[in-house]
């Protein structure tokens, strides 16, 4: 069970789909920083997180230090943190990663909605198996995500599977 979840996480699961349309350019820069993680279809370490917080570092060897972290099945839980690596494989556009987790597993991971101001995003995956919508804030207009919904839906995500992630602060 866990050898078939690694798999399905990370990559190694064949899908028909064409690949998911991504943003033409993210400024690193700008992009990092800290993201509340407003909706998602989880992963399995996600399934009842709360305050969910995604930080991205740009290091000097040009990968990404990646904290994630978020309280468990309440806004009391326990604190959960993890620390995958990011590195940009696409260095045109800067909107395809790759992230590591668990060495050498690494996960497909693309930047698929960025709005001008840099204060919104979606992470999504060529499988459609995951995604993260994200704010620099930890509230999202109800119109913005919609729009995102649609978004998610024209590029061939079941919009069912996503979950709001409770966020108080």
């Amino acid at each position: 069970m866990v050898i078939a979840t690694l798999f399905s996480l990370f990559g190694c699961k064949n899908t028909a789909k064409p690949p998911i349309d991504i943003v033409p350019q993210v400024n690193l820069e700008r992009f990092m920083g800290s993201w509340y993680v407003i909706a998602s279809i989880p992963t399995f370490i996600e399934k009842g997180a709360h305050n969910a917080v995604e930080s991205y570092q740009l290091a000097p060897d040009g990968s990404i230090a990646t904290t994630f972290t978020f309280r468990q099945d309440s806004f009391d839980g326990p604190e959960k943190s993890f620390h995958p690596t990011g590195q940009v494989v696409d260095n045109l556009s800067n909107a395809v990663w790759k992230m590591q987790f668990i060495w050498p597993f690494k996960s497909d991971y693309r930047i698929v909605f960025l709005n001008a101001d840099y204060s919104e995003t979606v992470i999504g995956r060529n499988q459609r198996d995951y995604v993260w919508i994200m704010a620099r804030k930890p509230e999202m207009s109800d119109e913005n995500y919609q729009k995102i919904l649609e978004l998610l839906d024209r590029q061939g995500y079941d919009v069912r599977q996503i979950v709001k992630v409770p966020q108080r602060w």
